[in-house]
């Protein structure tokens, strides 16, 4: 429980004085008026029950969690290999190594790599933006824009040894977007080799057997987002994916700027056998993308983010593709596809305008023993490089995941098993306002159940999160913003309150009862308590009910003002305030401001007695706070018109940006 407000017990019936004429004089009615217009206000706004259920900030323990750059880094990039206490962080001119070795404190030691370039006409051009790590044999290999001069290093034990330009792994300015995607001694990219020329995007393969890449009718100003290798039954028929969103080429007003795609290209391609294909992939298509819900009529058509969850059992078909999406308002959707569904699609689909039978081998076929693609071939599916299906979300309903009021804009997905066994995906998104939401899908035969289980602040500085590395065999988060890097554990346990009933109404599956505690499974030594019903996990707790709040006591002068402030640790409950059997104040889930007050503004004696703050959420009831208002003269209260100062301060500047915002939305 929070501590009472100044001047009030904190527990039991010891009581505080407040007189009363005095008070009501110091409290202005201009005051007291811009108080209820901003409860009020505050009352309005808000999320919907799919938003997170509590909020917290990771503070970490001291020296272990969270390392600072010591100067602050616009743009970096991190690397980091699962199981392992290092992360790799490129900054400008330098990389980071930051280690979080478990229970000891963490360090951090930095690689200078400046620019090698001898002058430049900017100076904000002269600097080495590191933008690619990457596993190289026993070494590192770092590449950076280098004074619009693209090079890479090579760190070997500590040593950084220079292997000069290397177009196509790094962009000329950092802000460029850029994609680089190894396998084997191949090397694919989406960065552009010359400076003022070829300025139109290109997929490639920069280094493997024959140099590739794509026509330049085949997209329209692409921004490349996920590329990935995906090995199939036969090694001819392996694929590369990448997906991205490109412009609209549907110009109606009302159709949607951007267009969400997935494009394929078969890794054995080999270039066509005209002089016009020999240097271009001739394997070529490219599919839409669909994140909608017919039921709202809600479309989502920018592509923020992918991140690919591989089946346990090996089934490459049965690969989930997360995908998070956004539309014009900055709503956020999150739609599931399966390899499978968008592989049958390029190979069964017809052409977008193509009316007339395919060439055999038809487009996008990937043909054994190193064949060429016929020139035929090649040109239908240079001119008509989309396929007319389009891929649609999992699932019978073909509807998003879940969707969201909030901006996300990168995911990482944790397939895990629960303390019985049960199989869920926890899904961490970045929000635009630096946080994490923590997402538990949990599958009922054939549809998913989707819960937001809490928002993370994981930075002492809040800052835009620029990087984020999911590590699930030591089971942690890895996040950095231009400030610093932090290590998050995915079981954050400890901060649920309420005894078993909150701890299994957060519905975590990292965490369960277990002796008088809220603790992870993964540190308990047997089966903890967990329940595996979404809508009344309270149910399963020993103690049927909660325990009731302690009794505080505060004495106040007859025709005082006063308010009471209930934290609302639950955004999914109602919390209301109760004098005696009548229900005083009301607050819904979303409520905006992170406490429920009451406020009484002439405290007669019909407003004395016992004041309950009740939470409901479902069908789980609790008592968050009790207060008993008793009569009191003669002593000074010069305390409450601080009180109402601070309070509408706090309020005016959390509610401020919404009723600004309002008139603009309407």
């Amino acid at each position: 429980m929070t501590p009472p407000p100044p001047g009030c017990a904190s527990l039991g019936a010891q009581r505080a004085r407040v007189p009363g004429p005095l008070a009501r004089s110091r409290l202005p009615l201009r005051l007291l008026l811009l108080l209820r217009l901003l409860w009020t206000a505050a009352a309005t706004q808000g999320h919907p029950k799919n938003g997170p259920r509590i909020s917290t900030v990771w503070k970490g323990r001291a020296g272990q969690d969270w390392v600072d750059f010591g100067l602050a880094e616009p743009h970096t990039v991190l690397f980091h290999e699962p199981g392992s206490s290092s992360v790799w962080v490129g900054g400008r001119g330098k990389v980071y190594l930051f280690d979080f070795p478990e229970g000891k404190n963490a360090s951090v030691r930095t690689v200078s790599i400046g620019s090698t370039k001898g002058s430049c006409l900017d100076k904000r051009d002269c600097e080495n933006y590191i933008t690619l790590l990457e596993r190289q044999g026993e070494g590192l290999l770092i590449c950076g824009t280098n004074a619009r001069r693209p090079s890479c290093w090579s760190l070997v034990n500590g040593t950084v040894e220079s292997l000069g330009e290397r177009r196509g792994y790094a962009p000329f300015s950092p802000d460029e977007n850029s994609l680089v995607l190894f396998d084997g001694d191949e090397v694919y990219s989406t960065i552009r080799k010359q400076e003022y020329n070829g300025k139109i995007p290109r997929f490639r393969r920069i280094q493997g057997e024959i140099e590739l890449y794509t026509s330049d009718t085949v997209m329209q100003n692409p921004q490349f987002i996920k590329a990935t290798i995906v090995h199939q039954d036969q090694a001819y028929d392996d694929k590369i994916y990448y997906f991205f969103r490109e412009d609209n080429p549907d110009k109606n007003p009302e159709a949607p700027l951007n267009v969400s795609r997935v494009a394929q290209l078969c890794r054995g391609d080999q270039g066509g056998e005209s002089s016009l294909s020999v240097s271009k992939w001739n394997t070529f298509l490219k599919a839409m993308l669909v994140c909608s819900d017919v039921a709202s009529n809600k479309n989502f058509n920018r592509l923020q983010d992918v991140f690919l969850l591989p089946d346990p059992n090996g089934q490459w078909r049965d690969t989930r593709v997360y995908g998070v999406f956004s539309n014009p308002w900055n709503y956020s959707a999150v739609c599931v596809y399966l390899l499978g569904d968008i592989d049958k699609v390029f190979r069964t689909s017809s052409l977008k305008g193509y009316h007339t039978s395919l060439p055999n081998p038809r487009p996008g076929k990937c043909l054994p023993d190193r064949q060429p693609i016929p020139t035929e071939t090649f040109q239908v599916a240079d001119s008509h490089p989309e396929v007319a299906q389009r891929v649609e979300p999992m699932g019978p309903s073909k509807t998003p995941l879940f969707h969201s009021k909030y901006h996300y804009q990168k995911v990482v997905v944790h397939r895990m098993q629960a303390s019985r066994g049960e199989t869920f995906h926890v899904l961490y998104l970045t929000t635009d306002r630096g946080t994490i939401h923590k997402v538990v899908e949990s599958e009922e035969r054939e549809r998913s159940l989707v819960f937001n289980i809490m928002e993370i602040q994981p930075f002492h500085h809040p800052a835009t999160i620029q990087a984020m590395s999911l590590d699930t065999e030591r089971r942690k988060l890895y996040v950095s913003s231009q400030w610093e890097v932090s290590q998050v554990p995915l079981d954050l346990c400890e901060v649920y309150g309420g005894g078993c009933h909150g701890c299994l109404m957060a519905r975590d599956p990292y965490c369960g009862w277990d002796q008088g505690r809220c603790v992870s499974i993964y540190s308990s030594q047997g089966p903890v308590l967990q329940s595996i019903n979404p809508e009344e996990p309270h149910t399963e707790c020993p103690n049927p009910k909660p325990d009731k709040a302690p009794l505080q006591k505060v004495s106040l002068a007859r025709n005082s003002r006063y308010y009471l402030s209930c934290p609302m640790e639950s955004r999914h409950a109602t919390y209301s305030w109760r004098h005696e059997e009548n229900v005083e104040q009301s607050c819904e889930p979303g409520h905006q401001s992170p406490n429920c007050i009451l406020f009484i503004e002439n405290l007669t004696a019909r407003q004395y007695g016992h004041y309950r703050c009740e939470a409901q959420e479902g069908s789980y009831f609790r008592e968050a706070q009790h207060w008993e208002l008793l009569p009191e003269d003669g002593a000074t209260a010069e305390h409450l018109l601080g009180r109402a100062r601070a309070l509408a301060t706090s309020l005016w500047l959390g509610v401020l940006p919404t009723l600004a915002l309002g008139p603009l939305v309407h």
